[in-house]
């Protein structure tokens, strides 16, 4: 009878774990720190700011050495993927990522990880070698049509008519975003699109009558009038 028993819960296949040599479990990290590196290049030399955050960036290489032990974890034992599929269920990450971009390269670096977690070393590569080209293609193309905002101080109507006759002369497109009207005159927050990125215009308007002060803003959607 104890036999039966032993048999029918004998779950030996929960222990059954494949196993890593030293030099593989060395092998695939030393690839997922290269990838991470071309990753962190990437994101520094596509940085539309002035500075880049190196935390950031830190994080990028960590994040896909991490991800690549977690796939050997998982791919290696059961009951430790089960375990760690319920840890990181209890994560919750609350930083908030503001650009657009920011989101792609980690997106980018756990996916590398993964790849290189199961082993398919050349995808990774090859992967991360073209999407890094691209986002140098398009990233740091250059474009005219960044927007601005011009806020314009005016003494009253002729003045801000003037004003608004010079922006649309000057620049490729112009929108009147908001009005604020005061005792001490008038305040204009316009949305530009530049020509041939000259901000020649902004100096033009103090030599309109009745203009007191013109402010120029590169605007990228963090300006809240």
């Amino acid at each position: 009878m104890s036999d039966i028993f032993e048999k029918l819960f004998s779950f030996s296949f929960l222990s059954k774990a494949a196993t890593f040599s030293i030099p593989d479990i060395l092998a695939a990290l030393g690839v997922s720190f290269a990838l991470g590196l071309f990753i962190y290049f990437v994101y520094v030399k596509t940085y539309k700011g002035v500075m880049h955050s190196s935390s950031f960036g830190i994080s990028l290489i960590a994040m896909d050495m991490i991800t690549t032990l977690v796939i050997l974890t998982v791919s290696s034992n059961l009951i430790a993927s089960l375990g760690m599929v319920g840890a990181l269920s209890i994560v919750r990450f609350r930083t908030v990522v503001k650009e657009p971009l920011d989101l792609v390269y980690l997106f980018w670096s756990i996916t590398a990880g993964i790849i290189v977690g199961v082993g398919l070393i050349p995808l990774g590569i090859i992967g991360s070698v073209v999407i890094g080209l691209i986002l140098f293609v398009f990233v740091n193309r250059k474009t005219n049509d960044t927007p601005y905002v011009v806020v314009v101080s005016c003494a009253g109507d002729d003045a801000e008519a003037q004003a608004l006759a010079l922006l649309k002369g000057q620049t490729k497109k112009h929108v009147v975003k908001a009005k604020s009207v005061s005792r001490e005159g008038v305040e204009l927050t316009v949305e530009v699109r530049l020509k041939e990125s000259s901000s020649a215009f902004v100096n033009a308007l103090l030599g309109v009558e009745g203009v007191f002060n013109a402010t120029l803003v590169s605007y990228n959607g963090d300006y809240y009038m």
